[in-house]
């Protein structure tokens, strides 16, 4: 069970679901931050109950203790949090110049933070969902072309295992449009090459079937075969994972982050290219040569169709021409 914190008037525990707390919260922790108890049960739930990714949680967690240091310090108590103090905490954003998407994903984290709460009945303030948050402008990701792959490809010296390894990244990112994160968690054998496809795992552990065309199989296979090995040699451990450093080891998202920004450096082209940008480019790429939104949203492996809308954003041109296509009386009157 969760327990509750001890004050004012109550002491007992609730009757918390699917999280157990061996202790109460820390004696010596102030009457104003939110129990870690409290943060580790939610936290607890993120991971097993929701099965969200380690990155994911790791963001709720920050999210959280943030606010927590917060209450902290203004003597707020966060178990009867009310609607002035959620707008306080949320002015207080604003004047630390949080840019409007961090403010809007804080809030969102502290409202699913009280949605957990008064399920375990831990408090029963709904503040935070009644405070009116940032107003988001979901701004259309940067998208690379062919040319910038081509550029970045020849950038990079490919009689290195390192430069096989970040060619091999690059190509397949480009090729089957995964998330940065779902490249680092990678194994060998999730790169199926008599089928030529590949095995990703997105969010929430969702696997997804990718093919892989010719250029990106054989980069892969250049490094799998020549590149990797030598890198696997400098290990005091083996690894399984498909990226490895120059040490033998597994390669973060943000080393292979770093990679990609250096790659881009070194062919000159603009910073704003980042991974997420080959994810866009494969989105944009399908629905230029003709595939359906529904197809592309399986590919890029996204709960909402409206997500692949954002991603792809499709012109209106295009719209209008599918709907005239599709429409019978589209024709012109007699």
């Amino acid at each position: 069970m969760v327990p509750k914190r001890a004050s004012h008037n109550e002491s007992s525990p609730t009757k918390g679901k699917g999280f157990s707390a061996s202790k109460a919260p820390d004696a010596q922790e102030s009457p104003f931050a939110v129990p870690s108890a409290w943060i580790e049960g939610f936290l607890h739930h993120l991971s097993l109950v929701r099965n969200l990714s380690p990155q994911t949680v790791k963001a709720y967690r920050s999210d959280v203790e943030a606010f927590s240091r917060w209450c902290e310090h203004e003597e707020v108590d966060p178990a009867v949090l009310d609607h002035r103090q959620a707008r306080a905490y949320l002015a207080n954003l604003r004047q630390a110049r949080y840019a409007e998407r961090t403010r809007a994903r804080k809030l969102s984290s502290l409202r699913t933070f009280y949605g957990w709460l008064r399920r375990e009945e831990l408090s029963c303030s709904d503040a935070m969902d009644a405070v009116a948050g940032a107003k988001t402008h979901r701004q259309l990701p940067v998208a690379a072309n062919v040319d910038d792959v081509v550029a970045m490809l020849a950038a990079i010296d490919t009689s290195t295992p390192e430069g096989l390894r970040d060619a091999a990244q690059i190509e397949l990112m480009f090729a089957c449009g995964a998330r940065i994160a779902e490249v680092a968690a990678l194994k060998v054998t999730d790169i199926d090459r008599s089928q030529r496809q590949v095995r990703l795992f997105g969010k929430g552990s969702k696997e997804r079937l990718v093919p892989l065309h010719d250029r990106a199989l054989q980069a892969l296979e250049a490094y799998l075969d020549r590149g990797r090995p030598l890198l696997a040699e400098q290990a005091k451990r083996s690894s399984s994972q498909l990226f490895l450093s120059s040490r033998g080891n597994p390669m973060s998202a943000d080393s292979l982050r770093l990679r990609m920004e250096d790659a881009v450096a070194a062919a000159g082209l603009s910073p704003t290219l980042t991974p997420h940008s080959l994810r866009h480019g494969f989105a944009t790429s399908l629905l230029d040569g003709g595939a359906d939104l529904r197809s592309v949203q399986e590919l890029l492996g996204h709960a909402s169709i409206s997500t692949t809308q954002i991603y792809t954003h499709l012109s209106m041109d295009a719209i209008k021409e599918a709907a005239k296509q599709a429409n019978p009386r589209s024709g012109k009157a007699d």
